[in-house]
């Protein structure tokens, strides 16, 4: 595995365990010891647009890395991985532009928040997706099957 696939694993890596660390325990914790939920929600709001810009980084190094052995940028890259990077960039760009500026704004709480989970989740799973068919790519001279 040369340095670019490694990077790719790397970026696949840091993105999946950001959401999961920030969506899973920090977020939780700082709505459970914050001195009041309008500290934890401030909080909370900046914590996820820094998640979200970190995806965007994320997903382009992934992108950039989207190369079949041959060194051809591909759709087809790691089984398909690339509409997941695509879709989980886009899933970012929600979160931050469309739906938090409304959660802030204090507009519908609950369908925006709902909105914000499946959104965050969506874009969980789809890192979750891209860290497991990058983690299976195999470099040309290790053998194995290409990742399906």
């Amino acid at each position: 595995m040369d340095w670019r696939q490694r990077l790719t694993v790397l970026a696949a890596a840091l993105w999946w365990g950001s959401l999961t660390a920030i969506g899973f325990l920090a977020v939780p914790l700082l709505f459970a010891h914050a001195s009041s939920p309008a500290v934890a929600g401030s909080l909370a709001a900046k914590l996820f647009a820094g998640q979200s810009w970190l995806s965007l980084g994320c997903g382009m190094v992934l992108l950039a890395g989207a190369r079949d052995p041959d060194r051809t940028a591909t759709m087809a890259w790691a089984g398909g991985a690339v509409a997941y990077v695509l879709f989980g960039m886009l899933a970012a760009l929600l979160q931050e532009f469309a739906i938090a500026p409304r959660i802030v704004a204090r507009q519908d709480l609950r369908f925006w928040h709902t909105a914000g989970t499946a959104v965050y989740a969506a874009q969980w799973l789809c890192a979750l997706v891209v860290l497991w068919k990058v983690g299976a790519l195999r470099h040309p001279r290790e053998g194995g099957d290409p990742p399906t």
